[in-house]
Protein backbone atom coordinates (compact mmCIF):
# COMPACT_ATOMS: atom_id res chain seq x y z
CA UNK A 1 0.00 0.00 0.00
CA UNK A 2 3.04 2.59 0.49
CA UNK A 3 3.43 2.98 -3.26
CA UNK A 4 -0.45 3.61 -3.75
CA UNK A 5 -1.02 7.41 -4.33
CA UNK A 6 -3.32 8.72 -1.35
CA UNK A 7 -5.15 12.33 -1.96
CA UNK A 8 -4.64 12.66 1.54
CA UNK A 9 -1.20 12.70 1.29
CA UNK A 10 -1.47 15.59 -1.38
CA UNK A 11 -0.92 18.73 0.14
CA UNK A 12 -4.51 20.89 -0.29
CA UNK A 13 -2.95 23.12 -2.55
CA UNK A 14 -1.86 20.20 -4.69
CA UNK A 15 -5.17 18.79 -4.54
CA UNK A 16 -6.89 21.64 -5.52
CA UNK A 17 -4.33 21.85 -8.70
CA UNK A 18 -5.11 18.24 -9.85
CA UNK A 19 -7.39 18.69 -12.51
CA UNK A 20 -5.48 21.68 -13.89
CA UNK A 21 -2.69 19.45 -13.92
CA UNK A 22 -4.53 16.82 -15.50
CA UNK A 23 -5.38 19.35 -18.42
CA UNK A 24 -1.96 20.41 -18.79
CA UNK A 25 0.08 17.28 -18.40
CA UNK A 26 -1.70 15.67 -21.88
CA UNK A 27 -1.06 18.81 -23.74
CA UNK A 28 2.68 19.40 -22.70
CA UNK A 29 3.70 15.67 -23.97
CA UNK A 30 1.66 16.59 -26.81
CA UNK A 31 3.98 19.55 -27.91
CA UNK A 32 6.93 17.80 -26.87
CA UNK A 33 5.67 14.88 -29.12
CA UNK A 34 5.43 17.11 -32.02
CA UNK A 35 8.65 19.00 -31.24
CA UNK A 36 10.08 16.02 -31.63
CA UNK A 37 8.66 14.96 -35.02
CA UNK A 38 9.59 18.79 -36.46
CA UNK A 39 13.45 17.71 -35.55
CA UNK A 40 13.26 14.70 -37.12
CA UNK A 41 11.75 16.38 -40.07
CA UNK A 42 14.11 18.59 -40.19
CA UNK A 43 16.73 16.74 -40.38
CA UNK A 44 15.22 14.15 -42.95
CA UNK A 45 14.44 17.85 -45.02
CA UNK A 46 18.35 18.99 -44.38
CA UNK A 47 19.87 17.85 -47.66
CA UNK A 48 17.13 20.37 -49.26
CA UNK A 49 18.23 23.29 -47.25
CA UNK A 50 20.36 26.21 -47.27
CA UNK A 51 21.67 27.77 -50.35
CA UNK A 52 21.04 24.69 -52.89
CA UNK A 53 17.45 24.27 -54.92
CA UNK A 54 15.01 23.49 -52.33
CA UNK A 55 11.40 21.56 -51.88
CA UNK A 56 8.18 22.19 -50.31
CA UNK A 57 6.65 19.69 -47.94
CA UNK A 58 3.18 19.44 -46.88
CA UNK A 59 1.61 17.21 -43.82
CA UNK A 60 -1.87 16.95 -44.24
CA UNK A 61 -3.68 15.41 -41.00
CA UNK A 62 -8.07 15.25 -41.10
CA UNK A 63 -7.80 17.76 -43.90
CA UNK A 64 -5.47 20.17 -41.44
CA UNK A 65 -2.22 21.04 -42.12
CA UNK A 66 0.36 20.11 -39.83
CA UNK A 67 3.70 21.04 -41.43
CA UNK A 68 3.70 23.55 -44.42
CA UNK A 69 6.83 24.99 -45.30
CA UNK A 70 9.74 25.91 -47.89
CA UNK A 71 13.39 24.83 -47.29
CA UNK A 72 16.50 26.04 -49.44
CA UNK A 73 15.64 28.12 -53.00
CA UNK A 74 13.40 28.11 -56.12
CA UNK A 75 15.49 30.05 -57.80
CA UNK A 76 19.31 30.17 -57.41
CA UNK A 77 19.97 32.73 -59.38
CA UNK A 78 17.98 35.16 -57.65
CA UNK A 79 18.05 33.74 -54.35
CA UNK A 80 14.46 33.49 -54.05
CA UNK A 81 13.61 30.74 -51.16
CA UNK A 82 11.28 27.59 -51.50
CA UNK A 83 7.85 27.98 -49.86
CA UNK A 84 4.18 26.88 -49.58
CA UNK A 85 3.03 28.66 -52.68
CA UNK A 86 5.95 27.90 -54.97
CA UNK A 87 4.90 26.25 -58.12
CA UNK A 88 7.43 22.96 -59.65
CA UNK A 89 6.76 20.79 -62.50
CA UNK A 90 5.16 17.71 -61.28
CA UNK A 91 6.09 15.56 -63.89
CA UNK A 92 4.26 12.36 -63.53
CA UNK A 93 2.46 13.50 -60.38
CA UNK A 94 0.58 15.30 -63.63
CA UNK A 95 -0.81 11.61 -64.39
CA UNK A 96 -3.59 11.93 -61.44
CA UNK A 97 -4.56 14.95 -63.54
CA UNK A 98 -5.08 13.60 -67.31
CA UNK A 99 -6.76 10.50 -65.50
CA UNK A 100 -8.92 12.43 -63.67
CA UNK A 101 -9.89 14.59 -66.88
CA UNK A 102 -10.84 11.29 -68.41
CA UNK A 103 -12.45 10.52 -65.36
CA UNK A 104 -15.26 13.65 -65.69
CA UNK A 105 -16.03 13.48 -69.33
CA UNK A 106 -16.65 9.38 -68.87
CA UNK A 107 -18.89 10.94 -65.55
CA UNK A 108 -20.39 13.25 -67.96
CA UNK A 109 -21.70 10.28 -70.59
CA UNK A 110 -19.03 12.71 -73.36
CA UNK A 111 -17.16 9.44 -73.58
CA UNK A 112 -16.62 6.08 -71.91
CA UNK A 113 -13.01 4.63 -70.53
CA UNK A 114 -13.84 1.48 -72.99
CA UNK A 115 -14.15 3.07 -75.95
CA UNK A 116 -11.70 2.45 -78.38
CA UNK A 117 -8.87 4.81 -78.67
CA UNK A 118 -9.15 5.15 -82.45
CA UNK A 119 -12.83 6.43 -81.85
CA UNK A 120 -10.81 9.71 -80.58
CA UNK A 121 -7.65 9.41 -82.68
CA UNK A 122 -8.45 7.53 -85.97
CA UNK A 123 -5.06 8.93 -87.46
CA UNK A 124 -3.33 6.08 -85.19
CA UNK A 125 -2.50 2.57 -87.42
CA UNK A 126 -4.62 -0.32 -87.71
CA UNK A 127 -2.37 -1.68 -84.82
CA UNK A 128 -4.19 0.10 -82.11
CA UNK A 129 -7.91 -1.18 -83.15
CA UNK A 130 -7.50 -3.49 -79.86
CA UNK A 131 -6.68 -0.10 -77.83
CA UNK A 132 -9.26 1.24 -75.19
CA UNK A 133 -8.96 4.61 -72.94
CA UNK A 134 -8.47 1.87 -69.91
CA UNK A 135 -5.27 0.42 -71.35
CA UNK A 136 -4.12 3.72 -71.90
CA UNK A 137 -5.59 4.59 -68.07
CA UNK A 138 -3.62 1.40 -66.99
CA UNK A 139 -0.32 1.22 -68.43
CA UNK A 140 -1.45 -1.71 -70.49
CA UNK A 141 -1.92 -0.48 -73.48
CA UNK A 142 1.76 -1.78 -75.35
CA UNK A 143 2.17 1.87 -76.87
CA UNK A 144 5.31 2.34 -77.52
CA UNK A 145 7.88 4.94 -75.75
CA UNK A 146 7.98 8.21 -77.43
CA UNK A 147 11.22 9.10 -76.31
CA UNK A 148 12.80 5.97 -77.98
CA UNK A 149 10.80 6.97 -80.92
CA UNK A 150 12.25 10.47 -81.26
CA UNK A 151 16.16 9.51 -81.76
CA UNK A 152 19.25 11.32 -80.59
CA UNK A 153 19.02 14.12 -83.38
CA UNK A 154 15.46 15.32 -82.74
CA UNK A 155 14.94 18.93 -82.46
CA UNK A 156 13.23 21.33 -80.19
CA UNK A 157 10.47 20.16 -78.05
CA UNK A 158 7.83 17.22 -78.90
CA UNK A 159 4.47 18.06 -77.22
CA UNK A 160 1.17 15.89 -77.40
CA UNK A 161 0.28 16.29 -80.63
CA UNK A 162 3.73 15.35 -81.90
CA UNK A 163 3.86 12.08 -79.65
CA UNK A 164 0.45 10.90 -81.72
CA UNK A 165 2.56 12.01 -85.25
CA UNK A 166 5.04 9.37 -84.17
CA UNK A 167 3.19 6.63 -83.14
CA UNK A 168 1.09 7.19 -86.34
CA UNK A 169 4.17 5.51 -88.32
CA UNK A 170 4.09 2.70 -86.32
CA UNK A 171 2.74 -0.71 -87.04
CA UNK A 172 3.64 -2.05 -83.91
CA UNK A 173 3.04 -2.83 -79.86
CA UNK A 174 5.09 -3.99 -77.55
CA UNK A 175 2.48 -6.51 -76.50
CA UNK A 176 -1.29 -7.24 -77.20
CA UNK A 177 -3.27 -4.53 -75.03
CA UNK A 178 -4.97 -5.43 -71.58
CA UNK A 179 -2.30 -8.75 -71.49
CA UNK A 180 0.64 -6.88 -69.21
CA UNK A 181 1.69 -3.81 -67.51
CA UNK A 182 4.10 -1.55 -68.83
CA UNK A 183 4.48 2.19 -67.23
CA UNK A 184 3.61 4.48 -70.27
CA UNK A 185 4.04 8.59 -70.71
CA UNK A 186 3.03 7.80 -74.59
CA UNK A 187 -0.30 7.18 -73.43
CA UNK A 188 -0.72 9.54 -71.30
CA UNK A 189 -0.22 12.17 -73.75
CA UNK A 190 -2.85 10.58 -76.48
CA UNK A 191 -4.90 10.62 -73.39
CA UNK A 192 -4.59 14.61 -73.02
CA UNK A 193 -5.54 14.57 -76.69
CA UNK A 194 -8.55 12.27 -76.25
CA UNK A 195 -9.88 15.42 -73.57
CA UNK A 196 -9.46 17.87 -76.42
CA UNK A 197 -11.27 15.88 -78.88
CA UNK A 198 -14.19 14.67 -76.36
CA UNK A 199 -14.30 18.22 -74.66
CA UNK A 200 -13.93 20.61 -77.55
CA UNK A 201 -11.06 22.05 -75.11
CA UNK A 202 -7.52 22.88 -75.49
CA UNK A 203 -6.45 20.84 -72.27
CA UNK A 204 -5.15 23.36 -70.19
CA UNK A 205 -7.95 25.27 -70.50
CA UNK A 206 -10.12 22.03 -69.61
CA UNK A 207 -8.37 21.72 -66.58
CA UNK A 208 -8.75 25.22 -65.46
CA UNK A 209 -12.57 24.68 -65.81
CA UNK A 210 -12.75 21.50 -64.53
CA UNK A 211 -10.68 21.00 -62.25
CA UNK A 212 -8.58 24.06 -60.81
CA UNK A 213 -11.00 26.31 -61.00
CA UNK A 214 -14.06 24.69 -59.17
CA UNK A 215 -10.97 23.08 -56.21
CA UNK A 216 -9.61 26.69 -55.76
CA UNK A 217 -6.35 25.66 -57.35
CA UNK A 218 -5.67 29.05 -58.43
CA UNK A 219 -1.86 28.98 -59.33
CA UNK A 220 -1.86 25.14 -61.25
CA UNK A 221 -2.06 25.40 -64.44
CA UNK A 222 -0.59 22.96 -67.73
CA UNK A 223 2.43 25.05 -68.80
CA UNK A 224 2.26 26.35 -72.74
CA UNK A 225 5.46 27.87 -73.82
CA UNK A 226 3.96 31.63 -74.88
CA UNK A 227 0.64 30.86 -72.34
CA UNK A 228 0.16 32.39 -69.08
CA UNK A 229 3.38 32.26 -67.06
CA UNK A 230 3.76 30.07 -63.95
CA UNK A 231 3.31 31.81 -60.79
CA UNK A 232 5.72 31.35 -57.88
CA UNK A 233 8.15 29.39 -59.93
CA UNK A 234 10.47 26.83 -58.95
CA UNK A 235 13.85 26.37 -61.52
CA UNK A 236 14.73 23.08 -61.86
CA UNK A 237 18.36 22.40 -61.52
CA UNK A 238 21.37 19.15 -61.56
CA UNK A 239 24.01 18.57 -59.85
CA UNK A 240 27.44 18.69 -61.67
CA UNK A 241 31.05 18.69 -60.85
CA UNK A 242 31.17 22.40 -61.08
CA UNK A 243 28.15 22.53 -58.52
CA UNK A 244 24.03 23.15 -59.29
CA UNK A 245 23.39 24.10 -63.12
CA UNK A 246 19.44 24.99 -64.41
CA UNK A 247 17.98 22.47 -66.74
CA UNK A 248 14.69 23.41 -66.11
CA UNK A 249 13.62 22.15 -69.71
CA UNK A 250 14.32 19.48 -72.29
CA UNK A 251 12.64 17.60 -75.48
CA UNK A 252 10.59 15.84 -74.04
CA UNK A 253 8.91 19.06 -71.21
CA UNK A 254 6.65 20.71 -73.42
CA UNK A 255 4.06 16.96 -73.51
CA UNK A 256 1.40 17.91 -71.11
CA UNK A 257 -0.52 15.00 -70.56
CA UNK A 258 2.14 12.57 -69.17
CA UNK A 259 3.95 15.81 -66.77
CA UNK A 260 3.59 19.33 -67.77
CA UNK A 261 1.90 20.58 -64.82
CA UNK A 262 2.54 22.98 -62.06
CA UNK A 263 1.23 23.14 -59.18
CA UNK A 264 2.04 24.20 -55.25
CA UNK A 265 2.09 22.50 -51.88
CA UNK A 266 -0.82 24.68 -51.14
CA UNK A 267 -2.90 23.95 -54.21
CA UNK A 268 -2.34 20.14 -53.51
CA UNK A 269 -3.75 20.55 -50.29
CA UNK A 270 -7.05 21.18 -51.86
CA UNK A 271 -6.50 18.45 -54.47
CA UNK A 272 -6.06 15.91 -51.54
CA UNK A 273 -9.68 17.05 -50.35
CA UNK A 274 -11.45 15.89 -53.45
CA UNK A 275 -10.93 12.83 -52.92
CA UNK A 276 -12.65 12.44 -49.56
CA UNK A 277 -15.78 14.60 -50.71
CA UNK A 278 -18.38 14.79 -54.20
CA UNK A 279 -17.00 18.40 -55.22
CA UNK A 280 -15.57 16.80 -58.71
CA UNK A 281 -16.19 13.12 -58.35
CA UNK A 282 -18.56 10.86 -57.51
CA UNK A 283 -17.87 7.57 -55.60
CA UNK A 284 -17.84 5.27 -58.73
CA UNK A 285 -15.33 7.37 -60.27
CA UNK A 286 -13.12 7.81 -57.19
CA UNK A 287 -13.74 3.82 -57.12
CA UNK A 288 -12.28 3.59 -60.60
CA UNK A 289 -9.27 5.98 -60.07
CA UNK A 290 -8.40 4.45 -56.90
CA UNK A 291 -9.12 0.72 -57.97
CA UNK A 292 -6.90 -2.50 -57.90
CA UNK A 293 -6.92 -1.77 -62.51
CA UNK A 294 -3.60 -3.97 -63.09
CA UNK A 295 -0.93 -5.62 -60.70
CA UNK A 296 2.63 -3.96 -61.00
CA UNK A 297 5.49 -6.31 -61.50
CA UNK A 298 8.98 -5.96 -59.56
CA UNK A 299 8.04 -4.00 -57.21
CA UNK A 300 9.19 -4.65 -53.23
CA UNK A 301 5.52 -4.99 -52.33
CA UNK A 302 2.64 -5.61 -53.67
CA UNK A 303 1.59 -2.60 -55.82
CA UNK A 304 -0.96 -2.00 -58.30
CA UNK A 305 -1.67 1.34 -60.61
CA UNK A 306 -5.45 2.63 -60.67
CA UNK A 307 -5.92 5.62 -63.24
CA UNK A 308 -3.26 8.16 -62.02
CA UNK A 309 -2.15 6.08 -58.55
CA UNK A 310 -0.36 3.66 -57.57
CA UNK A 311 -1.99 1.35 -54.78
CA UNK A 312 -0.72 -0.53 -52.20
CA UNK A 313 -2.22 -2.33 -48.87
CA UNK A 314 -2.37 0.91 -46.98
CA UNK A 315 -1.31 4.12 -49.29
CA UNK A 316 -2.05 5.66 -52.05
CA UNK A 317 1.16 7.66 -54.20
CA UNK A 318 2.31 9.04 -57.71
CA UNK A 319 6.15 9.97 -57.79
CA UNK A 320 7.47 12.43 -60.66
CA UNK A 321 10.56 12.30 -62.60
CA UNK A 322 11.77 15.19 -64.74
CA UNK A 323 15.21 16.72 -65.59
CA UNK A 324 15.13 19.26 -62.65
CA UNK A 325 12.28 18.41 -60.82
CA UNK A 326 11.60 15.13 -58.31
CA UNK A 327 8.35 14.76 -56.55
CA UNK A 328 6.38 12.66 -54.28
CA UNK A 329 2.80 12.76 -53.16
CA UNK A 330 1.77 10.09 -51.13
CA UNK A 331 -1.72 9.52 -49.34
CA UNK A 332 -2.94 6.79 -46.33
CA UNK A 333 -6.19 7.59 -46.72
CA UNK A 334 -7.32 5.35 -43.72
CA UNK A 335 -5.22 7.26 -41.35
CA UNK A 336 -6.49 10.24 -43.28
CA UNK A 337 -2.76 11.08 -43.98
CA UNK A 338 -1.19 13.16 -46.69
CA UNK A 339 3.04 13.86 -47.33
CA UNK A 340 3.58 16.15 -50.64
CA UNK A 341 6.96 16.59 -51.37
CA UNK A 342 8.14 18.89 -54.42
CA UNK A 343 11.47 19.58 -55.24
CA UNK A 344 13.78 21.28 -57.93
CA UNK A 345 16.35 19.13 -58.36
CA UNK A 346 17.62 16.31 -60.22
CA UNK A 347 17.88 13.76 -57.41
CA UNK A 348 16.64 12.17 -55.39
CA UNK A 349 13.62 10.96 -55.59
CA UNK A 350 11.59 11.66 -52.54
CA UNK A 351 9.34 8.96 -52.12
CA UNK A 352 11.23 7.28 -49.88
CA UNK A 353 11.54 10.79 -47.56
CA UNK A 354 8.14 11.28 -47.97
CA UNK A 355 7.33 7.61 -46.43
CA UNK A 356 9.68 8.59 -43.96
CA UNK A 357 8.01 11.64 -42.84
CA UNK A 358 4.83 10.10 -42.82
CA UNK A 359 5.59 7.54 -40.37
CA UNK A 360 6.17 9.96 -37.91
CA UNK A 361 2.53 10.52 -37.54
CA UNK A 362 1.60 6.81 -38.21
CA UNK A 363 2.35 3.63 -36.08
CA UNK A 364 4.74 2.31 -38.20
CA UNK A 365 8.36 1.67 -38.01
CA UNK A 366 10.12 4.84 -40.61
CA UNK A 367 11.87 3.03 -43.76
CA UNK A 368 15.56 4.89 -43.66
CA UNK A 369 15.20 7.30 -46.94
CA UNK A 370 18.01 6.15 -49.57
Amino acid sequence: MRNRLCLRSIPVVWRAALPLMMLVLPALAAAADDAARLAAIDRLMQPYDGDVPGASLLVLKDGRALVRRGYGRADLESGTAAGADTNYRLASVSKQFTAAAVLLLAQDGALSIDDPVRRWLPSLPAVADAITLRHLLAHTSGVLDYEDLMGASWQGQIRDAGVLALLEREGRLYFPPGTTYRYSNSGYALLALVVERASGLDFPAFLRSRIFAPLGMRDSLAYVAGGPDVPHRAWGYSQTAQGWERTDQNAYSAVLGDGGLYSSIDDLARWDAAWYDGRLFDAATRALALGRQVQVAGEPEATWYGFGWRIAEDRQWHNGESIGFRNSLVRWPRQHLTVVLLSNRNDPTPYDTARAIGALFLDEVSPAPR
